[in-house]
C-alpha cells in the first residue's frame, strides 16, 4: 500500500513518548505559524489543538491530520504527531493517508455521474454488465451501493489475512465472493460489504470501457483540483507520505503490512491530503459535481422492502448531530483509520486522518470537533460552565452547596449519594478541561450537556435549569468511547 520501513523494538517501546513530544512541538510550532492568539478560548485552533494532543496522547495514535470547514472553506488545517516514528518524521498538512472506505463516496459519486448521462438507472439490475454474479437480475445498482444487495463482504476480518497480501485483480474478487449464493435476499436487509464496490467499480469500466481510477480522476478529481489524490492500490505512495502502524493487544506500534494491489479498487483505494477531501466535501456543500438531485440520491437513508430505515444512503452514512443533517462515513485499511463528516446545511465539515488501524483516535479527534462546532450557547453558559466546574470539585470531596438546587435535586444528593460521588471522582483529581458541549429545552427546564477530560478517562455531566435558575437535576457518568 505505501513505502514500509523496518522498525527497531526499541524504537517503538519509545513511541509513545516521541508522540508526545510531537504533539507538544507541533502544537506551538501551529500556533506560532497562525499568527493569532492561540491561547484565546474562543480560539478554533486552540480548541481543536487541545482536542488532537488529548485524544492522539491516550490512544497512543502516532498522528492526525484534521482540516475543519466552515461557511462552505477550509477554516483551519493542521497536522500533529509524527508521521514516521523511524527516523523520527513529523506529520505535515500536505501528507497523503489513506482514507479507506471514504473513498466509497466517490466510486457512488462516479454511478451517479453515469446516471445523469443516461448510461445507467439506479434501478437497473447489475446483470446488464455483469450477468455471471449470483442473482445479478435481482439485484439493483442502488442496492450494491447501500449495502442492501446481499453480496457477501471479502474483508470483514480487522487485519490483513495471507491472502490479501497477495494480489487479487477485482474480476477474482468477483469470482470468489460475488458467486456465493446471497447472505439475504436484496433489499431485506442491511449489510456491509467491500464487495458491493468492487462491483459498482466494475461496472463503471464495463460501461466507460477505461480503467476506474482514470474515470474517477478525470471526471471529480481533476475539476475539484484535489491533485493529491491518488490510487494506493497501484503503490502510488511514496517514503515522503506516512507510514501505516498497528498494535498487537496493548504492544508497541508496528509498521502495518500492505495489502495486495487489487483488493481496494472501488472500496477503498484512495489517498489525499486532509485539505483535498475537505475540498470534496466542500462539493458536496456547494453540489458542484453532480445535479442536485443527483446529490439527493447520494445523502437519502435508503429503506429496505418492509420500510426499515438503514442510516445509509449511497456510500455515505445518514444521520444527525446535535440536530444537524450529517453525510459520513469511517474510513480503515491496513495502518490508516479515517473520519469524514458533512454537515450541508450548515456548510461546515470535519476530516480527520490518521496512521494506525483499529485506532478510535480519528473518531474521538472529529466528533468532539464537530460537537463543538455546533454547541449551543448563551449569555449564561460562561457562568454555568464555572458553576458546573466548581459543584463538580465540591462533589469530588463530598459536598454541595445546597442553596443552588430545587427540593427534588437535594432530596436526590443523599448522605450515601455524596459518599459515592466523593469515593469515584476524588481519586480522578483536576480535570485537564470541563467545556459545555450542547444545551437544549425539556420539560420547561434549560439542558446544558459538559464534557470533562481527565488523563484517564473522560465523563459527561449534564443539569436541568429551573426557569429561577436553580437546578432540578445534576448527573455525571461516563462519555462514550468515540
Amino acid at each position: 500500500m505505501s513505502y514500509r520501513m523496518t522498525h527497531s523494538a526499541s524504537v517503538k517501546m519509545s513511541a509513545k513518548s516521541l508522540i508526545l513530544l510531537g504533539l507538544t512541538l507541533i502544537v506551538s510550532c501551529s500556533q506560532a505559524a497562525s499568527g493569532q492568539d492561540m491561547s484565546s478560548p474562543n480560539s478554533l485552533q486552540a480548541k481543536v489543538d487541545t482536542v488532537a494532543a488529548q485524544v492522539l496522547r491516550r490512544t497512543g495514535t502516532p498522528s492526525a491530520s484534521i482540516a475543519v470547514v466552515l461557511h462552505g472553506r477550509i477554516e483551519y488545517a493542521e497536522a500533529y504527531g509524527y508521521a514516521r516514528l523511524d527516523p523520527p518524521m513529523p506529520a505535515k498538512p500536505d501528507m497523503r493517508y489513506a482514507i479507506g472506505s471514504i473513498s466509497k463516496q466517490f466510486t457512488a459519486a462516479c454511478i451517479l455521474l453515469l446516471e445523469q448521462e443516461g448510461k445507467l438507472s439506479l434501478n437497473d439490475p447489475i446483470s446488464m454488465w455483469l450477468p455471471d454474479l449470483t442473482e445479478a437480475n435481482k439485484v439493483t445498482v442502488r442496492e450494491i451501493l447501500s449495502h442492501t444487495s446481499g453480496y457477501q463482504d471479502f474483508w470483514p476480518q480487522d487485519y490483513v489475512p495471507p491472502m490479501m497480501l497477495k494480489p487479487m485483480p477485482p474480476q477474482e474478487i468477483l469470482d470468489r465472493w460475488a458467486k456465493k449464493p446471497l447472505d439475504f435476499q436484496p433489499g431485506t436487509r442491511w449489510q456491509y460489504s467491500n464487495t458491493n464496490f468492487v462491483i459498482a467499480a466494475q461496472i463503471v469500466e464495463k460501461i466507460t470501457r477505461e480503467p476506474f481510477f482514470k474515470f474517477l480522476h478525470e471526471n471529480i478529481l481533476k475539476p475539484l483540483g484535489l491533485s493529491s489524490a491518488v490510487d494506493f492500490d497501484k503503490g502510488k505512495m511514496t517514503a515522503e507520505d506516512p507510514a501505516g502502524y498497528t498494535e498487537y493487544g496493548l504492544g508497541p506500534l508496528r509498521i502495518a503490512p500492505d495489502e495486495g494491489p487489487g483488493w481496494m479498487a472501488g472500496a477503498g483505494e484512495l489517498a489525499m491530503t486532509a485539505g483535498d477531501l475537505a475540498g470534496w466535501d466542500i462539493s458536496m456543500i456547494e453540489e458542484s459535481v453532480l445535479s442536485r438531485e443527483s446529490y439527493r440520491q447520494l445523502e437519502t437513508e435508503v429503506l429496505l422492502k418492509n420500510g426499515v430505515g438503514t442510516h445509509y444512503g449511497l456510500g455515505v452514512e445518514v444521520g444527525m448531530m446535535d440536530g444537524h443533517r450529517m453525510i459520513s462515513h469511517s474510513g480503515e485499511v491496513s495502518g490508516f483509520t479515517a473520519y469524514n463528516a458533512v454537515f450541508p446545511d450548515d456548510s461546515a465539515a470535519v476530516v480527520v486522518l490518521t496512521n494506525q488501524d483499529a485506532s478510535s483516535a480519528a473518531g474521538a479527534i472529529g466528533n468532539r470537533i464537530a460537537h463543538l462546532l455546533f454547541k449551543t450557547q448563551d449569555a449564561q453558559t460562561e457562568t454555568r460552565t464555572e458553576q458546573a466546574r466548581k459543584i463538580f470539585a465540591g462533589l469530588q470531596k463530598g459536598t454541595i452547596d445546597r442553596s443552588l438546587f430545587t427540593p427534588d435535586a437535594n432530596f436526590y444528593f443523599s448522605d450515601q449519594a455524596l459518599k459515592d460521588f466523593q469515593s469515584s471522582l476524588g481519586p480522578l483529581g483536576e480535570p485537564e478541561t470541563f467545556v459545555q458541549t450542547g444545551q437544549s429545552e425539556r420539560g420547561g427546564m434549560l439542558e446544558r450537556a459538559f464534557r470533562v477530560v481527565f488523563k484517564t478517562r473522560t465523563l459527561r455531566v449534564w443539569t436541568y435549569q429551573m426557569p429561577d435558575g436553580k437546578l432540578e437535576q445534576y448527573q455525571v457518568a461516563p462519555a462514550p468511547q468515540n
